[in-house]
């Protein structure tokens, strides 16, 4: 009889845990477009994925004439009560910056932290966010930019 009890106790524990983690992201996984920076002149590609319970993983590709520009995120993300299909999120992310021109280059090296929201659009697979994301460059001139934000639209695909 004990074990009985145990197993369901064990199994209510698992079937109460999976319906947590999968209420924790708004969707699986989902590819974007997003605009990067103060001005929105950097513009980009986005995939975002969710990860065990509340995390996620976020990786986007910008390109320009003379640049690219390659980052990942994790994130740990939250529902907003009473909001459907509000979610906020913070987290950090890594990036690399290669840039070219007239017998010149650079590659610098930064990280990303991250404090946003995003919002998963209940009757359509469409999702957006807006973040603030400043830019920690750690390598060759070091600096700090604190001006970044970030404007995503993705198509949600699964």
């Amino acid at each position: 009889m004990k074990k009985v009890f145990l197993s369901l106790i064990a199994v209510g524990a698992l079937t109460f845990g999976a319906n947590e983690a999968k209420a924790q992201t708004p969707f699986k996984s989902a590819l974007g477009v997003v605009f990067d920076g103060n001005d929105g002149a950097n513009v980009g590609i986005q995939y975002k994925t969710a990860l065990n319970g509340p995390q996620a993983l976020q990786l986007q590709a910008a390109f320009g004439d003379h640049w690219v520009t390659l980052g990942g995120d994790w994130q740990y993300e939250r529902p907003i009560n009473g909001a459907d299909g509000l979610h906020w999120y913070a987290g950090v992310g890594a990036q690399v910056n290669i840039w070219t021109g007239k017998g010149d280059s650079d590659t610098g090296f930064g990280l990303r932290p991250q404090i946003g929201l995003e919002y998963k659009i209940p009757t359509i697979p469409f999702a957006m966010h807006l973040d603030y994301k400043p830019y920690l460059r750690l390598n060759n001139d070091a600096h700090f930019h604190g001006d970044g934000f970030t404007f995503g639209i993705k198509y949600v695909l699964r």
